[in-house]
């Protein structure tokens, strides 16, 4: 009708009729418009009438007491804050007050305060896999922000291993690069841990467990892995070299586990410690509340798992070094003071 606005509902018959074969003339009668108007519909030229944007709340804002006392001020002060961050936040603060069903609420006005004072960003992925298969182990660095002991900062690697079915996670702070030791040391606290081991252990080619001299990696897998994988009765596995992607479960799990690092960090204040068993005991606290997220397809999977043997693996590894006319020794670059012999535990 001339000077009429046509709502969504009156095109949803017209095009109902002309998808039932009605003529253009009956389904724009139909739908209460003129044919003119069909013929613009259909070469997608008119658009509906959606009504006036509305600019008021339909329902109380359950954040109005703490929006700009609270959280506006924490992301003034750290604008990375991610809204699962503040939303667990202020359930310790205020228990019982903001349930989970809260938690979009929030996500949508951190979003738009930070589209108008921040840049925001992320994705994830997921993959399918079959419970207590394969676990995954790998070395990252953890460069968003410098950790400090009493003020000095610690140059350190995170080994970090996790059950491909379940995401259950375990992250060690280690000192140094990616040695056999660092692995074995790291591997067999993560297998204490679960409970268990998986049937495969999966690697990029770290030098900890191949020689990366030989394609296939059943032949170039050092004799200590091998022996290591062999205790725990896991077949040692490793992506193709070069492409890192390929052990996807555990980088991927890298960047989410560092985010959420780094969150705990921002939250607490500061990013030193007293020691380093208590930057240890803030990671294992980061790590149990992820855990804790995925504790029902960990239980499950537990059940998949290989019992461990009576001993742990050595974690120690055996060199036979000269000592100098000065009794020193050096290994790997570093001198110790030493006997006419001896056995070091590097």
């Amino acid at each position: 009708m001339p000077g009429q606005r046509i709502n969504s509902q009156q095109i949803l018959i017209y095009l109902k009729a002309r998808n039932n074969g009605r003529t253009q003339e009956t389904a724009a009668a139909q739908g209460g418009f003129s044919v003119r108007t069909g013929r613009r519909i259909e070469k997608g030229e008119h658009q509906p009438f959606q009504g006036k944007p509305r600019y008021w709340r339909t329902r109380e804002d359950p954040y109005a007491e703490v929006w700009e006392t609270e959280i506006v001020p924490m992301l003034e002060r750290e604008p990375q804050l991610r809204p699962m961050t503040i939303f667990e936040d202020l359930q310790q603060k205020y228990p019982g007050k903001y349930p989970p069903s809260k938690l979009r609420t929030l996500q949508k006005r951190v979003s738009e305060w930070k589209a108008a004072n921040g840049p925001p960003k992320e994705v994830m992925f997921a993959q399918e896999h079959q419970p207590g298969v394969m676990g995954l182990s790998d070395f990252t660095h953890f460069k968003q922000t410098t950790i400090t002991i009493k003020g000095q900062p610690l140059d350190h690697l995170l080994y970090h291993y996790r059950l491909a079915y379940s995401g259950w996670q375990y992250v060690q702070v280690v000192k140094g690069g990616e040695s056999f030791v660092a692995l074995s040391a790291g591997l067999q606290q993560a297998l204490e841990r679960s409970g268990g081991s998986p049937k495969i252990h999966r690697t990029d080619s770290l030098s900890a467990a191949y020689r990366n001299e030989k394609h296939r990696a059943e032949e170039d897998v050092t004799g200590r892995y091998e022996e290591l994988c062999a205790h725990y009765q896991m077949q040692p596995t490793r992506n193709n070299r070069g492409i890192a992607h390929e052990n996807g479960s555990i980088e991927s799990s890298h960047g989410y586990f560092k985010r959420r690092l780094h969150q705990a960090i921002l939250l607490r204040g500061s990013a030193d410690f007293e020691s380093e068993s208590s930057y240890q005991q803030f990671i294992e606290q980061v790590i149990k509340h992820l855990n804790g997220k995925c504790a029902d397809r960990f239980s499950e999977e537990r059940g998949y798992l290989q019992p461990l043997p009576e001993y742990p693996h050595a974690d120690y590894e055996i060199l036979r070094v000269r000592v100098t006319s000065h009794s020193t020794i050096t290994l790997r670059c570093v001198s110790h003071l030493a006997g006419t012999s001896g056995e070091v535990q590097p």
